[in-house]
């Protein structure tokens, strides 16, 4: 049985301004629905992606920020770097993990540069949303088999 990932929810403090920074991205939004009881979902979907980002008012346990290392792939991490600033985001540079395998937590063992070899899955940049969710932006040029 197939299994996709549908949705991610993230938790935000204040949800007009989470909207506008993700239609600041450029994300494509699918749905902002609210009751009179304060409950409150968006969703929001990256260009090209079967799985999307929900937020809200009363839809996320967690406390605005806490959600890390949500990962979007891109075939050009220079390009989509490039492109985001041209947007006013605020991106770190691109990086990769000195290691070479993965990137670790937070800002450790990172190096300035993308891959030395530009391999697949190896170069990175990050940004956070407006209440601190962090986002990674990993570069895919090639998927490993059977991906």
């Amino acid at each position: 049985m197939d299994m996709k990932l549908e949705v991610v929810v993230i938790p935000v403090s204040d949800v007009d301004k989470a909207k506008a920074f993700y239609e600041q991205l450029g994300w494509r939004l699918d749905a902002d629905f609210s009751t009179d009881q304060g409950f409150r979902v968006v969703q929001a979907t990256p260009p090209g992606s079967e799985a999307a980002i929900i937020f809200g008012s009363g839809v996320a346990a967690g406390e605005p920020g806490s959600a890390q290392g949500l990962h979007l792939v891109v075939k050009d991490i220079e390009a989509a770097r490039d492109e985001l600033v041209a947007k006013g985001i605020d991106v770190s540079e691109v990086w990769h993990d000195a290691d070479g395998v993965f990137h670790h937590a937070g800002d450790a063992n990172r190096v300035t540069g993308p891959h030395p070899e530009r391999a697949s899955y190896g170069s990175y940049l990050s940004f956070d949303d407006p209440d601190g969710n962090g986002w990674i932006i990993q570069e895919v040029v090639t998927r490993a088999p059977g991906r």
